[in-house]
């Protein structure tokens, strides 16, 4: 097999470049400081690389921010970096708590003909939840990324992630996300993101 040519097989379901798009809500600085059962710098580069794969890909991304004047601020300066067009086209909130529930969000996303929907939330409890079971139960395949957010407690987490997953969102991580759109690391953007995932991997231990 080339390494321009697909895989032949697919998994059922599976989410590919063509068939999804990427949904990052409230990635900003302020919210970010609530993250404290994981960390909120993994939080981030985990969502900056999910960003860049799908520019990569050539997904669309939709990007969406709640109040960037209050406590939660600008989104994060690395995730604009990383996804300057969605970024400039981000879809700024007044205050609903509900992604889903803002015309202007769920419009963006519809307008991307994308059925699946690969998402990250900064916080699992409140920026995740609400728009990942919305999006379902419109129809939509949502992967909610789970190591790109996080909550202020443990509880807060595993009692969220219970509800997602019964409601039908499928709950993954951005390693795995990012190779199932891949599909081959011999491609040209395959070989890119190996290199980002490698790069992300957390440095052994000397051991004594």
């Amino acid at each position: 097999m080339s390494s321009t040519q697909k895989p032949k097989f697919e998994m059922r379901g599976q989410f590919t470049p063509e068939n999804s798009a990427l949904v990052l809500v409230d990635y900003q600085v302020g919210t970010l400081q609530l993250i404290r059962s994981s960390s909120s710098d993994v939080s981030i580069r985990n969502a900056v690389m999910l960003a860049t794969a799908a520019t990569k890909l050539k997904m669309p991304i939709v990007m969406t921010s709640s109040q960037e004047d209050h406590i939660q601020g600008p989104i994060s300066p690395e995730l604009q970096r990383a996804a300057p067009d969605a970024y400039k086209q981000r879809v700024k909130r007044v205050g609903i708590v509900n992604a889903w529930a803002d015309p202007n969000f769920s419009g963006a996303i519809e307008a991307t003909g994308r059925k699946n929907l690969t998402m990250g939330g900064v916080t699992t409890d409140i920026c995740l939840v609400f728009p990942s079971i919305s999006a379902v139960q419109l129809g939509y395949s949502v992967q909610a990324i789970l190591d790109a957010s996080g909550c202020s407690w443990a509880v807060q987490e595993d009692v969220t992630r219970q509800r997602m997953q019964q409601a039908g969102v499928v709950l993954t991580t951005t390693n795995t996300a990012i190779a199932e759109l891949v599909q081959d690391w011999a491609s040209p953007a395959g070989s890119e993101l190996i290199k980002l995932l490698v790069g992300s991997a957390p440095m052994m231990q000397p051991a004594f």
